[in-house]
């Protein structure tokens, strides 16, 4: 998902969006191609949640990846597959827009929480 304008954060439409997941950066816990739904608002951010995010240095792109811990006002995040370092590693600090509560294509079901 872009941002409607250059420079600007992408926003989810609506308390629940559905969001494409691109790249293998989560495997095994989902692939690419996999569709989920991102709840905005509701319960705050724990860590292990996968969520939906902006890198500060990257405010154009929105990423899916898993929440590691609260950093300088946002979110340290990783990605589920140790060999793709596109996540906080390469990034920084990242703001949640979003926390994924279920993939409902191709296999529906909960997105499971875990510490990292």
């Amino acid at each position: 998902m872009r941002a409607d304008h250059p420079g600007e954060a992408p926003r989810l439409r609506g308390p629940l969006t559905a969001v494409a997941v691109i790249g293998p950066s989560m495997a095994p816990t989902l692939r690419h191609g996999d569709a989920v739904l991102v709840r905005s608002g509701g319960r705050s951010t724990r860590p292990g949640d996968v969520v939906v995010a902006v890198f500060r240095t990257r405010p154009e792109l929105l990423v899916v990846k898993r929440a590691v811990r609260p950093q300088d006002g946002g979110w340290w995040l990783r990605g589920d597959n140790d060999l793709i370092t596109d996540d906080s590693r390469a990034y920084g600090v990242a703001d949640v827009r979003g926390r994924v509560v279920a993939r409902y294509w191709p296999r529906p079901g909960r997105v499971p929480r875990r510490l990292i």
